[in-house]
């Protein structure tokens, strides 16, 4: 077995629970269909509870989360501290939305509001770099997106692998042991839709009706996850 930890950023709400589960389901859930000898430990970093050091895991996967990685808060100080600390340790490092925004800001990079506000639905990503573990080979997929933050400047010695309209970086690599995608693989459709639904207000009822009707397109969750433990196995 290879030993998976989770690092969860947050939380989904109660009354969503019940469409797919907490984080600690979703990702599971997503890698089993690729990755069956993974085995997840969860860590629940946005309430203080962190691996004692970088070694407790192989892998470590960093969800997204309604924070902004430049928020001052304790756990997202120690959290970046973490991420420097996974840099140098060599563990694979595979980060999902502000989990890839973490993996930009700690290591030197650059996260702010986006000026295009939102981005919700399923978006296409264009590949501009392509990697010997991204088989697979595609030039382009489709994945979900929920964000309003993104990486403006990647942080020195990342190699830009994707990018999409609204988000110019979509996905990078730090190394061979990190990587970040802005997207969520993890969520299901109807996941997206009930979050895009709930978010409404602040996401602006135009945008969403366009992301609700993205949710018709199709998505390769599947040959993500793949390249993702493909990128974990070297």
């Amino acid at each position: 077995m290879t030993k998976v930890g989770l690092l969860e950023c947050d939380h989904v709400r109660d009354e969503l629970l019940p469409i797919a589960g907490d984080y600690r389901e979703m990702f599971p859930a997503l890698f089993a269909q690729v990755a069956p000898d993974w085995e997840f430990t969860f860590y629940d970093v946005c309430n203080g509870h962190f691996p004692s050091s970088a070694d407790e895991c192989e892998i470590y996967v960093c969800t997204g989360s309604k924070f902004s990685v430049y928020d001052d808060e304790p756990w997202i100080a120690r959290l970046k501290e973490f991420v420097k600390e996974i840099r140098i340790s060599g563990k694979k490092y595979l980060g999902i939305c502000f989990g890839h925004q973490m993996l930009a800001e700690a290591l030197g990079g650059k996260v702010e509001k986006s000026a295009v506000g939102w981005c919700v639905g399923v978006h296409n990503f264009q590949v501009v770099g392509q990697e010997e573990w991204m088989v697979p080979a595609r030039q382009s997929f489709n994945l979900l997106m929920m964000c309003q933050d993104q990486v403006m400047t990647l942080p020195p010695g990342s190699k830009l692998l994707a990018e999409t309209q609204d988000c110019p970086i979509g996905m990078f690599q730090v190394g061979d042991n990190m990587v970040g995608i802005q997207a969520h693989p993890e969520f299901p459709k109807p996941y997206e839709k009930a979050l895009m639904e709930i978010r409404t207000d602040r996401i602006g009822q135009a945008k969403v009706e366009m992301g609700i009707v993205s949710l018709e397109l199709p998505l390769h969750e599947l040959t993500f996850a793949n390249w993702l433990k493909n990128f974990a196995a070297l």
